[in-house]
């Protein structure tokens, strides 16, 4: 919907979707990788906006180049380090056989033993791809799921590095998800003292796909877009 109004380009990071593989990845690896992509797309300065580990990624880039970022938008994560709490969805990933696996339905369903929510499980499905190796070919995740699960403690557990971004900042928090607490706007002003968060209502951790509609509607009214 935004690109509507203005140009956008939606970047996977480092060990995700198609983007590059690597066995290194901090928060200053993801803010260098923005960076770099920013150069190379001769895009000298722009909003940006990441969820989750994006957030934590976009949040360190906006530390460590601030001359490249018009508005920082944030979502649904703090600064702050979080306890693992993801271990469960990744030992489900490990369990996979792809030599025996035929086809997505056969990868769902294993990944239904371990995982209860249906909407996760199709969200995850979403990375799979047939590898093709000479003549054959067979079911394999995009992502790295190796190094994911080497550095998903690094990453989680570590807060962003302390700075202070001066700019237009705006964190949005999911009303049933406790990524952002009320007691985290103290720390998130520390670092982004322009920081305003707005929640947004009927929308958990997934916040756009919860609610893509009002989601929509304040990063528009942040952006200072206005609908034609």
């Amino acid at each position: 919907e935004l690109g509507e109004f203005l140009p956008v380009h939606l970047i996977d990071l480092r060990n995700h979707g198609r983007s590059f593989h690597s066995e290194n990845m901090s928060h200053d690896d993801l803010a260098d990788d923005i960076a770099n992509y920013m150069n190379q797309h001769r895009i000298e300065k722009s909003h940006v906006l990441g969820h989750s580990l994006g957030g934590k990624a976009v949040m360190q880039f906006a530390l460590n180049y601030p001359e490249k970022i018009e508005k920082l938008i944030v979502v649904d994560i703090a600064p702050k380090a979080y306890p693992p709490h993801h271990q469960g969805i990744i030992k489900a990933l490990e369990t996979v056989d792809f030599e025996k696996m035929k086809s997505r339905n056969e990868v769902e369903s294993v990944l239904n033993q371990y995982i209860p929510e249906k909407s996760t499980i199709q969200f995850l499905a979403k990375n799979l791809y047939w590898e093709e190796s000479g003549e054959s070919k067979k079911l394999n995740w995009r992502f790295n799921l190796k190094t994911l699960s080497e550095k998903y403690n690094q990453f989680v557990s570590n807060a962003i590095k302390f700075g202070v971004f001066e700019g237009e900042t705006l964190f949005i928090a999911g009303e049933k998800s406790n990524y952002i607490l009320p007691q985290d706007e103290f720390a998130i002003k520390q670092q982004f003292p322009k920081a305003k968060v707005v929640v947004i209502k009927n929308a958990a951790h997934w916040v756009q796909a919860d609610n893509p509609t009002d989601f929509a509607a304040v990063v528009k009214e942040f952006l200072e877009i206005q609908n034609i």
